[in-house]
């Protein structure tokens, strides 16, 4: 359970610094322009994100580990893209209208980068914190 809560601050964390770092491919769509909504909203995604990503994404980097080795990896860039555009997608339909909301591929494909890279860095740093 702590590791769960955990993981979700830090995805909640590097979803709003993406946000915030790439304001042109990929927002934030609160329930109500309250800080309280913008936070809910954001806790709400991170778990939705945490959930696919432990779920579907490994599952599809499994099924799809010999096109990452043929690619040398960049394909596992493009499935990171599209897995942040289904979670757009996904927490639009089960947040009526509020959730992530991605631009364009490229924009989920570069937004999936930066957000990898900072949820690595966070990890770096709260993980030990936590004592995991």
């Amino acid at each position: 359970m702590k590791s769960l809560l955990l993981s979700t601050v830090i995805n909640a964390i590097a979803l709003w610094l993406t946000t915030v770092l790439m304001p042109q491919n990929v927002r934030i769509i609160p329930e109500n322009q309250q800080t309280l909504g913008f936070v809910l909203t954001l806790a709400f995604v991170a778990f939705i994100f945490g959930i696919v990503n432990g779920t579907i994404g490994r599952v599809l980097r499994f099924l799809a580990f010999p096109i990452f080795v043929l690619t040398l990896g960049f394909m596992a860039l493009v499935v990171n893209g599209l897995m942040l555009m289904f979670v757009a997608w996904l927490t639009q339909v089960v947040g009526f209208g509020y959730g992530l909301e991605v631009s364009s591929f490229w924009g989920g494909f570069w937004a999936a980068i930066v957000l990898s890279i900072v949820s690595w860095v966070l990890g770096l740093i709260l993980r030990p914190a936590a004592g995991k």
